[in-house]
């Protein structure tokens, strides 16, 4: 068969390949922001979703939602950082869907303050937050997806993971490190099946952004440092991450995906 023969034979198949129908998805720190907009656009593409949180603020309403979508939903009260109780969340979403095929690991938050004064605990708690629960739920979601040979796993990484910023000895520091867990998950796990990427976003119209973007100075920084002049919208998640949890991106491993209207390339 030629080249073009194979082309003309599998071209039809490509907005099938961004489908999840029958998959099982979970997504920590699926309850509000970015990640419950990720959450349920996976819903939207077809996959039952669970998704988990620390607290049970939105946990009920959100697996509405994607129940509302025409497919499964569910959701799980966790502390991500305690690997405990992250095995037990595992346990739950194998029970009730039967495996996990994509893992979004959206759980974050952010401390600033002047270096020389830096609060430690402060420092361990967004570290904690940010890298540790990563670590563990790939670990743990990983294993599932080793036993069955397949698997999608989708860390949200940041711009700040690329760049240093005064008063940030956590944040940027923890999303850097976000970004080379990917490359490392992605070096070992790809022989088995396994994809592990990250989207890094810009600064997002969120609940949690507002207080920033309300700052007429700051917001006008940031539009300044975005060639498209505009900042992230959570539907601007959809695509990228619907992409990296289908079969659309089957070859595409170790990779930050940035989701930032040029902010990096400026």
């Amino acid at each position: 068969m030629s080249d073009l023969d194979k082309v003309v034979k599998l071209a039809p198949s490509t907005l099938d390949r961004f489908r999840l129908d029958g998959k099982a998805a979970l997504v920590v720190g699926g309850t509000k922001g970015l990640g419950q907009a990720m959450a349920l656009a996976l819903a939207a593409a077809g996959a039952d979703v669970c998704v988990a949180s620390r607290g049970p603020e939105g946990l009920s309403e959100t697996a509405e939602a994607i129940t509302s979508l025409g497919v499964k939903g569910t959701s799980y009260a966790v502390d991500a950082t305690e690997e405990e109780q992250v095995e037990a969340l595992i346990a739950y979403v194998v029970e009730q869907y039967g495996t996990i095929d994509i893992l979004v690991n959206s759980q974050g938050m952010i401390h600033l303050q002047p270096a020389a004064e830096f609060d430690l605990d402060a420092w361990e708690k967004v570290i904690d937050v940010n890298l540790k629960s990563l670590v563990l739920c790939c670990k743990h979601a990983g294993r599932v997806m080793l036993e069955q040979g397949s698997g999608k796993i989708i860390n949200i990484s940041s711009v700040r993971g690329f760049q240093g910023r005064a008063a940030d000895l956590a944040y940027a520091p923890s999303k850097g490190a976000v970004n080379q867990l990917t490359y490392s998950l992605a070096i070992e796990w790809g022989q088995w099946g396994i994809n592990v990427n990250a989207i890094a976003p810009v600064f997002t119209r969120t609940v949690l952004a507002e207080t920033f973007l309300q700052d007429p100075e700051k917001l006008n920084w940031v539009l300044s440092r975005i060639p498209m002049k505009r900042l992230g919208e959570l539907d601007d998640l959809f695509g990228p991450v619907v992409f990296l949890a289908s079969a659309a991106s089957d070859f595409v491993n170790g990779h930050v995906l940035l989701v930032d209207g040029g902010w990096i390339a400026a």
